[in-house]
């Protein structure tokens, strides 16, 4: 090697080598302070991607969990209604029962027909009442129901049917117009509340299983949010404790080269000793 006072070829390589393990160090700090081994596409743009779009659909199934939580309060308010409806026809049928008994006096039937009628009055105040959120599926508004998002392309629904509860309707055919002020309207009434008590068990049964549906599909939207955030975290999380070794050992490396260059540096001086 050429002994030289403009030219340091062990200089040269020792900086390299240094400037090397500083830019080294410099990745694995970076690592160690973010808990990401894929920070953007300038790392590894492949894996960059992947991880980008895995996000997209995590973002987007965070609305379509919003959506079913949506769809479970709007069945709930429904459900509690229908059940305390249900609860007002077993009641009527109590009163409807003793209307039919023909030694009743005047007064005793309008005091049971005021009590029938104000236990319809309640059935309406149920089914009005049964919103949440400005969604009601037992008023009679709705004809399809609700459909709430099911899947992150937006492209998949799950439907909470409408169930009218109305009174005079298909579900309930006691209306306001009923009378227990006769035998003779008792038993019409009874007829119709037998067949409402009926029809509503089942519509119950209907909204229940839907509902259920729809907590069943919100738990496997959950568990594919965490999956997905796992695939996310194995792709792009830093092993910690792989860097926290490799910190220690560039951290030695970074010493050593500093020496190796000082070293270098020194070298130029050995010429003026050839001098003396």
């Amino acid at each position: 090697m050429t002994n030289s006072v403009h030219t340091n070829v062990a200089a040269a390589i020792a900086l390299q080598n240094l400037t090397q393990t500083n830019t080294r160090l410099g990745e694995v700090q970076n690592r160690i302070s973010t808990g990401l081994k894929v920070q953007g596409a300038k790392d590894n743009a492949a894996i960059w991607a992947i991880a980008q779009g895995q996000r997209a659909d995590v973002g987007a199934l965070g609305a379509v969990k919003q959506s079913l939580d949506r769809a479970t309060a709007i069945a709930d308010v429904a459900l509690s209604a229908g059940e305390s409806i249900s609860d007002l026809l077993n009641q009527l049928k109590e009163k409807v029962v003793a209307a039919k008994d023909t030694s009743l006096g005047s007064q005793s039937r309008q005091l049971l027909d005021s009590d029938f009628k104000a236990l319809l009055r309640a059935i309406q105040s149920a089914y009005e009442n049964a919103e949440f959120d400005g969604g009601n599926i037992l008023n009679g508004s709705l004809s399809s129901g609700i459909q709430f998002l099911a899947n992150a392309d937006a492209s998949s629904f799950v439907t909470l049917g409408a169930k009218d509860l109305s009174l005079g309707g298909s579900i309930i055919s006691l209306s306001l117009t009923d009378s227990l002020l006769t035998a003779s309207g008792a038993t019409a009434a009874l007829t119709r509340l037998d067949s409402s008590i009926t029809a509503l068990n089942s519509s119950l049964g209907e909204l229940g299983s839907q509902a259920k549906q729809i907590q069943a599909h919100k738990t496997f939207v959950s568990k594919l949010v965490d999956t997905l955030e796992a695939g996310i975290g194995n792709l792009v999380d830093a092993d910690l404790a792989k860097e926290s070794a490799r910190l220690q050992a560039l951290q030695v490396q970074q010493q050593l080269g500093a020496q190796s260059l000082s070293i270098a540096n020194q070298a130029p001086q050995i010429i003026l000793s050839l001098f003396q």
